[in-house]
């Protein structure tokens, strides 16, 4: 991840995380970021038409419902506008980032995207959007449920089992992206009793063991940041691949800290982690005073050590192994997918009245390594017809009746032959057989 996407990314995770709420989760707003950004990679290849790319006989964008408001309904200026501020870059540039993360994937990050349409107008056209994806993204055809499924898992290594969305009739196009990694750690915790959690936590009486950092492999701070006060913060690292690697940050604050701040803190610290550099605020720990608080104990003893001015500081921590699956609607207004919609829509020339979006992700933190996962989706969906009534002719041929059989001869360049549309075979039907076993 670039220094270029880390402000844009970490404000999105923000708003991302505070429509989800302080519930136990896990999200990736990367995941949700590079879906839109790929959509932004289209705002240049649509028609200059005007916002009303639902054509003159599409249903009106009040069909959508009252649920659903339909995309783009102030023109494609103010949806690109939309976009840019949901990604918090210009589409140039986000569309930029996105084609150099996907196109050179991580080597402990497989990372997927993929375009699809159902075959309705516009769709078998020549369409200058092709060339704007990234070179990886799948265009095709839109797969049935148990197609997106399976693209869920064979992208995510079997870790997201379903896509986050069900696709119906009304899907008019697909946007997924998918993330997932599945890690080793550098150093493996050292399990200990849970206890070590401290007396005013609730899980020490809950668990029977819990984690604890290895000596050497890890890191640990204490850090004074403006948002949530006096933080604790340790990393893990994973075995690197080709010099490819992954850090996990974990951020506690006090108890009273609203989670959404601790959030916020914890992308801002997650600044220069993959150099390991220490966080900016980091406390050293002879300014604090021995003792116990609700995040840390400290305590002084005389050892040996080279430390220049015979003060060495030392990080342990003491954290439980987690994991969590979750789903996630993504239709609120802040997040861009309404915006992302209206403009993939102009861009493929398709009628959209209303849209859904969501995510599933999963997450596992253990002694050994971590693993963690995440399909984004959004569909673009039409108004299905209003409800009347059906009736259904079974038609009878219980008595005699003709039949005529007619020649087709329709040539490549568009004309027919001689024989188009000629009666080649006529009959009266007045005897009647049993089907014999062999027509079945």
């Amino acid at each position: 991840m670039t220094n270029d996407l880390h402000g844009p990314l970490s404000a999105y995770a923000e708003r991302m995380h505070a429509t989800i709420g302080d519930r136990h989760h896990v999200a990736s707003p990367l995941g949700a970021w590079l879906l839109l950004a790929v959509s932004a990679a289209t705002t240049g290849a649509g028609p200059a038409t005007g916002p009303d790319t639902a054509g003159p006989d599409a249903a009106g964008p009040d069909t959508a419902g009252p649920d659903t408001a339909g995309p783009d309904t102030a023109g494609p200026d103010a949806a690109a506008e939309a976009l840019a501020a949901a990604l918090g870059t210009d589409l140039v540039g986000a569309a930029e980032v996105a084609r150099m993360l996907l196109d050179a994937p991580h080597p402990l990050v497989a990372s997927a995207t993929a375009l699809w349409l159902r075959a309705v107008r516009g769709v078998d056209e020549p369409a200058g959007w092709r060339a704007t994806l990234p070179a990886t993204t799948e265009v095709g055809p839109l797969p049935d449920q148990a197609g997106l499924d399976a693209w869920a898992r064979e992208h995510t290594d079997g870790l997201i089992e379903t896509f986050p969305l069900k696709v119906r009739p009304d899907v008019v196009f697909a946007l997924a992206s998918a993330l997932a990694t599945r890690i080793s750690w550098a150093a493996p915790f050292d399990v200990t009793d849970a206890r070590a959690l401290g007396p005013g936590s609730a899980w020490a009486g809950d668990l029977r063991q819990t984690l604890r950092s290895p000596g050497h492999g890890h890191q640990g701070a204490i850090v004074t940041t403006d948002r949530a006060g006096d933080v604790i913060v340790h990393t893990a690292r994973a075995q690197e691949t080709d010099g490819a690697g992954l850090v996990v940050l974990s951020v506690a604050a006090a108890p009273h800290v609203p989670a959404a701040d601790v959030l916020a803190t914890a992308y801002r610290l997650s600044v220069g982690a993959a150099d390991g550099a220490p966080p900016a605020g980091r406390r050293s720990l002879f300014d604090l005073p021995l003792g116990e608080t609700p995040l840390w104990t400290l305590r002084e003893e005389r050892v040996r050590t080279r430390a220049r001015d015979g003060r060495e500081e030392r990080h342990q921590a003491v954290l439980p192994c987690w994991s969590a699956r979750s789903e996630h609607d993504l239709t609120a207004e802040t997040l861009g997918f309404e915006a992302a919609v209206g403009t993939l829509a102009r861009a493929l020339d398709q009628p959209v009245q209303s849209f859904e979006a969501g995510q599933v992700a999963m997450a596992r933190y253990g002694r050994y390594g971590f693993e963690a996962a995440a399909v984004t989706g959004m569909f673009g969906t039409v108004s299905l017809p209003p409800e009347g009534v059906a009736r259904t002719a079974e038609l009878r041929f219980g008595h005699p009746y003709a039949v005529v059989a007619v020649a087709t001869d329709s040539r490549a360049d568009g004309t027919t032959g001689p024989w188009h549309g000629v009666p080649v075979f006529s009959a009266w039907v007045s005897e009647p057989e049993e089907p014999s076993d062999a027509e079945g």
